[in-house]
């Protein structure tokens, strides 16, 4: 069975050829920045092919050729937009030294980028009707996946420590669910606008929990 590392870089690989073809990088990373914009701009179900290939600058028939659907365009944007995550969550988690200084920032990356993600809350907010069960009742798949990824970064942050004070796979499942629930309903106790205060409560509450040193 494939990591959750391999099954998310198959994923970007099929992303990244799908939005690239013979086309270069560049035209190919155009081509998805049009997207998210019309996306942004419009929600996805209003969002037409022909104002995709307007804002590109193609024709809509070399849209199509590139992507048979406007599904797979969404995919490809989605996809993109987990690359981002994953990016920013390694760049953060490596300014920090120590498991448990780690482990807080993988946790507020985490978190703060799913909720404050453009593209999600906008269609939380415009279109609900169709993004809320994948990721309430059919969120399986999506849980499997962060908890994935998120057990194989934990599993290394604990190699590199030396020390087995704590379950990556029992922290990564913690921190995935919580991920998603923030992302559904940011308002509360738990602050995701603010990154220090997301550290402070992630030092207090998340390490105690999982059984995390502090000073590990």
């Amino acid at each position: 069975m494939p990591t959750a590392s391999a099954l998310l870089q198959r994923l970007f690989d099929r992303g990244s050829a799908k939005s690239g073809g013979d086309k270069s990088v560049a035209d190919g990373e155009h081509l998805l920045d049009s997207a998210l914009a019309a996306f942004l701009d419009f929600g996805v179900k209003r969002t037409s092919m022909g104002e995709i290939a307007r804002r590109a600058g193609i024709s809509p028939a070399t849209l199509y050729r590139r992507f048979d659907s406007k599904n797979e365009l969404v995919e490809a944007v989605t996809l993109r937009e987990a690359r981002r995550l994953v990016t920013e969550i390694d760049a953060r988690a490596r300014t920090f030294d120590g498991v448990a200084e780690q482990l807080v920032e993988i946790f507020v990356a985490f978190i703060t980028a799913l909720a404050q993600n453009d593209l999600l809350r906008r269609l939380l907010g415009t279109e609900p009707d169709s993004i809320l069960p994948r990721l309430t009742t059919e969120a399986g798949p999506i849980l499997a996946v962060g908890r994935g990824y998120l057990a194989e970064k934990l599993s290394e942050l604990r190699a590199a420590g030396g020390t087995d004070d704590f379950d990556a796979d029992l922290v990564a499942e913690i921190m995935a669910r919580l991920a998603l629930s923030l992302a559904l309903t940011p308002d509360g106790l738990i602050p995701v606008e603010d990154a220090a205060a997301g550290r402070d409560f992630a030092r207090r509450v998340l390490l105690p929990m999982v059984g995390v040193r502090a000073d590990a």
